[in-house]
């Protein structure tokens, strides 16, 4: 029923309680419990008496039918489905469980909410409701999980690519799995393999992307960041299009990735590169390292040049700070 009274809402006109218990087939008072929830969520609806409720402006949710149109005929053979949620724990939780309940490959998660959002070493992903994109998108390989190096660069790459076709020129990649503009978080990518290390596995690959990130939601979030309606001027921001965009260059990296590896991808990253040469501080699970970034490998790993000599760092269990 919430998802029937955005879509009645969404054309940023006033509709009465009654005339959306009467679309909707319940009481007054039932619209209105739906309308304190949506609100509770983040949702800017406005309650006007004499006039009814509304959307300040034409609001889009996330549609699977549009999002399929959109994309190229050659994602398409490779999607095996769509499903979108109002809420959600997580988009990678939930098809996680899909997956090792056999999902196909090429299966996808999209929800407009996640009350468990995930970023690396389980911290939290701010996710307030419709304003932004979090999206999972399940990849069956046989490499196996060691034959994975590196994927959160390529799929990183995939994220830039698809940002360009809006304009978005300026953005870089800061080792392993963020998207940054000017110093402030755009997107985030999240892997999880189920599997074994030499044979089939289940990647979930998580991006995170602010979209119309609002400030009350902001408030959590203990980075700068940034978001695309901010970076392009624009009071809305065209998910669905978005969507279509990212899993587009997302499965087009993947079979690139699948057919010739990393390296065909390090030569784009490293131009996009944004910590090489800078002063960086790692913190992993037994230590803090210091050092300057120098790239990185061509398996995908942080080359870092410490006071005890060059070292080389995989992902795993990393946070990374650039100095002050």
């Amino acid at each position: 029923m919430r998802r029937r009274l955005l879509n009645l809402l969404a054309d940023g006109h006033y509709h009465s309680g009654e005339a959306l218990g009467v679309a909707l087939g319940v009481s007054r008072m039932a619209v209105w419990k739906q309308v304190r929830t949506l609100r509770e969520h983040g949702l800017p609806l406005e309650v006007v008496r004499g006039k009814g409720y509304r959307l300040p402006d034409s609001f889009e949710l996330l549609d699977a039918g549009a999002i399929q149109t959109g994309l190229s005929s050659a994602t398409r053979a490779w999607l095996a489905r769509i499903d979108t949620f109002l809420e959600i724990d997580s988009t990678s939780t939930w098809l996680r469980q899909q997956a090792l309940d056999g999902a196909p490959s090429g299966s996808v998660c999209l929800a407009e909410m996640q009350h468990g959002g995930r970023g690396r070493r389980n911290r939290s992903w701010v996710s307030p409701f419709a304003a932004n994109l979090y999206l999972s998108l399940l990849w069956r390989s046989d490499a196996g999980a060691a034959g994975l190096g590196g994927l959160s660069l390529v799929v990183g790459v995939a994220l830039l690519r698809s940002l360009r076709a809006f304009g978005i020129d300026a953005a870089g990649l800061k080792w392993p799995n963020d998207v940054l503009v000017d110093g402030a978080k755009l997107a985030g990518i999240l892997i999880d393999v189920v599997g074994e290390s030499s044979g089939p596995c289940s990647v979930i690959i998580g991006v995170g992307m602010n979209v119309s990130m609002p400030d009350a939601a902001a408030a959590a979030i203990d980075q700068p960041w940034t978001d695309l309606c901010r970076l392009t001027g624009r009071q809305r921001f065209p998910r669905n299009r978005l969507v279509t965009s990212v899993l587009d260059c997302s499965f087009s990296a993947i079979r690139e990735f699948e057919q010739s590896g990393l390296e065909s991808f390090l030569d784009e990253w490293r131009q996009h590169d944004l910590i090489d040469g800078r002063e960086v501080s790692l913190q992993l699970p037994n230590e803090r390292v210091r050092g300057r970034a120098c790239g990185v490998d061509s398996a995908g790993a942080l080359l870092l040049e410490t006071a005890g000599g060059h070292r080389r760092f995989a992902s795993g269990e990393v946070s990374l700070r650039v100095a002050t």
